[in-house]
């Protein structure tokens, strides 16, 4: 856990150090070299590029975010289907082993739903432990029922098998799959700079006290949203076991 899974947090500091820097701006910078009138016209060149470079790489960041929250939604589908599939394949194991494979699944389902809900790391680490065992034991499972009687029908539940353990390996991946700390440096640091600008090219800064900190409070919200959805556990905007949940409904009923 880092500052970057609290989105209230991004947006509280954000905010504060923006707003900071756009008073630095203005009363540090503009009382050691005042703006002469001659240099405006060049100076608004500037604070423009400068400001249309910060919106550029907000929007870059928030598309990484987007991406990866999407990617995130589009694997816990795959995991479902996957493991859906191999539900219905289980009628093609002989014997009790089938009626086992069924069991052990609904309960990897269950410890599935329970990962991607839960908010405290204690129960996190015990839903990836048992998940662990569920899988040995369901590979197990099927590898003997296929070693005792090696067909095409075997080697078909064994596929089904590996596309279950994978899923929720390319799952588990996409949750690590986080926006890179250098992107998140290089985006506050430009974002600092602009508000450094528009500080040092304010007029009176008591009478636009109040028009400077929009730049720093659309910016610091900027941040939040982002921090929101590329955050997998906190926040509003979360990938919810939707499939998850709807399988293993299904498996209640069958």
């Amino acid at each position: 856990m880092h500052l970057l899974d609290f989105p209230l947090l991004v947006f509280a500091c954000s905010f504060v150090v923006l707003w900071l820097a756009t008073l630095a701006g203005a009363s540090v910078f503009g009382k050691w070299r005042r703006l002469e009138p001659t240099l405006r016209s060049d100076f608004g060149t500037i604070l423009a590029t400068t400001l249309t470079l910060n919106g550029l790489i907000i929007g870059f960041t928030f598309s990484m975010a987007i991406g990866r929250y999407e990617q995130r939604k589009n694997y816990e589908e795959a995991e479902a289907n996957a493991i859906g599939t191999e539900y219905l394949r289980a009628d093609l194991i002989a014997g009790t082993a089938a009626d086992q494979v069924r069991s052990l699944l609904k309960e990897y389902v269950n410890q599935r739903i329970t990962y991607y809900l839960a908010d405290d790391q204690s129960r996190i680490r015990q839903a990836q432990g048992r998940v662990a065992e569920l899988q040995k034991q369901l590979w197990d499972t099927v590898v003997g029922t296929a070693t005792a009687e090696r067909t095409a029908i075997q080697a078909i539940t064994i596929v089904g098998m590996n596309d279950v353990l994978n899923s929720q390996g390319y799952a588990q991946a996409s949750w690590w799959n986080r926006i890179p700390t250098s992107a998140w440096i290089l985006m506050t640091a430009i974002a600092v700079i602009s508000n450094v600008l528009l500080g040092y090219g304010s007029r009176n800064i008591k009478s636009e006290r109040q028009l400077l900190m929009v730049l720093p409070l659309i910016v610091a919200l900027s941040f939040l949203l982002i921090a929101d959805i590329d955050s997998p556990r906190s926040g509003i905007i979360r990938v919810k076991p939707q499939n998850l949940m709807a399988l293993a409904e299904s498996m209640r009923v069958r």
